[in-house]
């Protein structure tokens, strides 16, 4: 099995990877889905649950095989203790590992110069320019809801269905119709006949 880690600090915004974790754990994906956080202490999300990371920052070997990080958003980004995710994320890009972030997780990466080289999008412009003032990525903004670039995929915060379809797209679990069709289901509530 392959994994994909989820990144997650205390108050994660467990809804903004919802959707794409129940995919990609679902048998015959080939992946598995797997928590790494700063340490090995339980995490509480900001609906309330608690999840026990299976890695710790602290403890995991960065030559441990993994297939995406995915970085939901919430309210522990503006915290200094989870900065220590920067070494897993220049990791990350040097392996050309591919990077998904959603909502304030995208702000981390423009305050630490991650989208500078790339397409990208994030809770609105003027949002992602005043909470990291060093950012320096403005000509690759996108107004959009989830953009895909090379090894990088980042979205708004109300973009978690299209945030999971670009994951989705990029690990191959699903494509074509089969893409078209769960993507229809979760944003409109409906598949077309």
């Amino acid at each position: 099995m392959k994994n994909v880690l989820v990144f997650i600090t205390d108050g994660f915004a467990d809804w903004e990877a919802s959707y794409v974790t129940a995919e990609i754990n679902k048998p015959g994906t080939g992946y598995q889905v797997k928590t790494i956080a700063i340490d090995s202490q339980p995490k509480t999300s900001m609906g309330g649950l608690t999840v026990l990371p299976d890695y710790s920052l602290q403890d995991f070997s960065f030559e441990a095989t993994f297939e995406m990080l995915i970085i939901p958003g919430g309210t522990g980004w503006k915290e200094e203790k989870n900065q220590q995710i920067k070494q897993l994320l220049e990791f990350s890009f040097e392996k050309d590992i591919p990077v998904a972030a959603i909502c304030d997780a995208t702000t981390f990466l423009g305050k630490h110069g991650f989208l500078n080289k790339h397409k990208h999008t994030g809770n609105s412009l003027p949002y992602l320019k005043e909470e990291a003032p060093d950012y320096e990525g403005e000509k690759k903004y996108i107004h959009a809801q989830s953009v895909s670039d090379r090894c990088l995929i980042t979205a708004n915060g109300s973009g978690a269905v299209e945030f999971s379809r670009d994951i989705l797209s990029k690990l191959n679990i699903l494509e074509g119709e089969e893409l078209r069709e769960w993507y229809a289901l979760f944003k409109d509530g409906f598949i077309k006949s």
